[in-house]
């Protein structure tokens, strides 16, 4: 395949950057988007130019770190996909592939086309700790939890990370990722005592980090790569309104 890249190319946070061409020949179908990124920075090399900056760990659509924008779209064309799991079969041979930085006031450009999600970071942190008996590991069977409520908690729990809702959301809201860590605490027994506490320190510090507010268009949920549903905010709406009522 021949391609023609358009890549992000910013030195730091400070600096003014740019959109740079870069044209591909024998890319293979069978790369993934990461390993394309991998050659292009392994011919830059040799050339003697900087390669691009860009987030990676796991590779396996675990980690959620590369956070690149690709065509418009945050992680690229694929439904539910990471951008290490695109392959290079999604695009057409002779095409032009735009990749920038997740755009948010939150997600500062580090570099090219790496982010600083920190501010995620601080939101977990925000939430504190969970009451729970230490000791010996509990019989299994000693805490029943309904099956709906388990897999709910489970799907919230998928969530990595990324920021692929932020990227997308026109106010470059983080409330499906904040919903979805909430979520997957307040719907088992062991999240009920700091429940309201929680979802209230957690709302309050996104706010604080710069984060906008819902725009109810479904965007996140539909390029969220684990597929997080949009009820896990209907949920943390609930329950922020009881937190502040009772608080």
């Amino acid at each position: 395949m021949k391609l023609t890249l358009k890549v992000w190319r910013q030195k730091n946070n400070q600096a003014k950057g740019e959109f740079k061409t870069y044209p591909m020949d024998h890319v293979s179908e069978d790369m993934s988007f990461l390993e394309m990124f991998d050659v292009l920075n392994e011919d830059l090399v040799r050339k003697g130019d900087e390669p691009i900056a860009f987030d990676h760990d796991c590779r396996e659509g675990i980690c959620g770190m590369c956070s690149m924008h690709i065509n418009g779209r945050a992680h690229g064309p694929a439904e539910e996909t990471t951008t290490c799991q695109l392959h290079m079969r999604k695009f057409k041979d002779g095409e032009t592939i735009t990749v920038e930085p997740f755009r948010a006031k939150a997600f500062p450009v580090i570099k090219d086309l790496m982010v600083n999600r920190s501010a995620f970071d601080r939101i977990i942190q925000a939430g504190g700790f969970v009451s729970v008996n230490t000791g010996n590991a509990v019989d299994a069977n000693c805490l029943p939890i309904p099956k709906p409520d388990a897999d709910k908690a489970f799907d919230a729990a998928a969530c990595i990370g990324c920021g692929a809702c932020v990227a997308t959301c026109k106010n470059a809201s983080a409330m499906l990722f904040v919903s979805a860590k909430v979520s997957q605490l307040a719907l088992l027994p062991q999240g009920q005592p700091e429940r309201h506490i929680r979802v209230q320190k957690m709302v309050d510090l996104m706010d604080a980090e710069g984060f906008g507010n819902c725009t109810n268009t479904g965007a996140c949920e539909v390029e969220c790569p684990k597929g997080i549903s949009l009820e896990n905010i209907a949920r943390m709406n609930r329950d922020y309104l009881v937190a502040k009522v009772t608080s």
